[in-house]
């Protein structure tokens, strides 16, 4: 097996338009999902997502371009890697009348998979205790952590898991993000769909933005989170401060009580312009971007849902 659990190359997949057209939802996409950890599959709702994790799953069937999953070609052998492979991408059906547990081990018996599994999957997503509650009485975030212990009955080395939090209060996100980094920890490679980005900065260490279908950056979290260039400097005399930095060649923009400091250069600019002047720092914080501005930049001026005129094949 190569370095990455998921590959995809020029990816594409079109539908008809009820305008007569072909509605482009996966352009030309590359995809490289790097073996271990938690992966943000990050995009805007309509970018093309989910359309994505289905054609790995052999639940769409792409209009062109190739896909492999560990190392291995899909949807023609997937059956091969299935059973490493774990997927929550719509909520599975359990009997609302059964305990959890109850059906985990009808799931457990269907599969041919050891009911002794069970408390290790339940252990997992944090439902030890509550396994022996109806379905019906669980909530909806107890109902996704059920799920993923399903999904884990098998062992799998990949889990691909399409906005698992979406419409769950506070405390369950916080409960599906719990579990999601402990399986991240624990060796599992997880691939994780969301639009919601503070979700995908916290527990992910790894993702891949898209827009309109198309990768528009990928790597690691941190590496996406550069610094911007800039800091924030506190002083006592931020008037005073402004004409030394500014005479020193640098730009200076209020920031609060504080000033923005852009450089190109080392913080060394800074501390040796103001010490020179006899101002002294009380703070000096390096100024890096959030998820939310990298997302925004890139996504700016994207359109979702692009069709195809079919006589032109220009976009509309």
């Amino acid at each position: 097996m190569g370095d990455y659990v998921i590959e995809t190359h020029a990816l594409r997949k079109e539908f008809s338009s009820r305008r007569g057209g072909r509605r482009v939802a996966v352009a030309g996409l590359d995809l490289a999902v790097p073996e271990g950890g938690v992966h943000g599959f990050l995009g805007p709702n309509g970018s093309g997502k989910t359309t994505t994790i289905r054609m790995l799953l052999g639940l769409a069937t792409a209009t062109s371009g190739t896909m492999r999953l560990f190392d291995t070609e899909v949807p023609q052998r997937l059956p091969s890697v299935i059973d490493r492979i774990g997927a929550v991408v719509e909520m599975p059906k359990f009997l609302p009348s059964f305990t959890g547990r109850q059906n985990l081990a009808l799931l457990a018996r269907t599969r041919d998979i050891p009911e002794e599994r069970i408390d290790a999957a339940l252990a997992t997503v944090g439902l030890t205790g509550r396994d022996q509650d109806r379905y019906r009485s669980y909530s909806l975030g107890m109902k996704q952590r059920l799920a993923i212990a399903a999904t884990l009955l098998k062992q799998p080395r990949l889990l691909i898991l399409d906005e698992p939090t979406n419409g769950l209060d506070p405390s369950g996100i916080r409960e599906i993000r719990d579990t999601i980094r402990t399986l991240g920890e624990e060796g599992v490679t997880v691939l994780l769909s969301s639009h919601i980005l503070a979700e995908v900065q916290q527990i992910c260490d790894s993702v891949t933005i898209i827009g309109n279908g198309r990768m528009l950056a990928s790597g690691r979290v941190d590496d996406l989170l550069h610094t911007s260039g800039g800091h924030r400097v506190v002083v006592a005399d931020p008037t005073r401060a402004v004409g030394v930095l500014e005479a020193a060649g640098l730009v200076v923009s209020p920031d609060g009580e504080a000033l923005r400091v852009e450089t190109e250069g080392s913080p060394e600019d800074i501390t040796r312009a103001l010490g020179t002047a006899g101002i002294w720092l009380r703070e000096l914080t390096p100024l890096r971007a959030d998820l939310e501005t990298v997302f925004l930049e890139l996504t700016e001026g994207e359109a979702l849902g692009r069709t195809t005129d079919p006589a032109t094949g220009a976009s509309a």
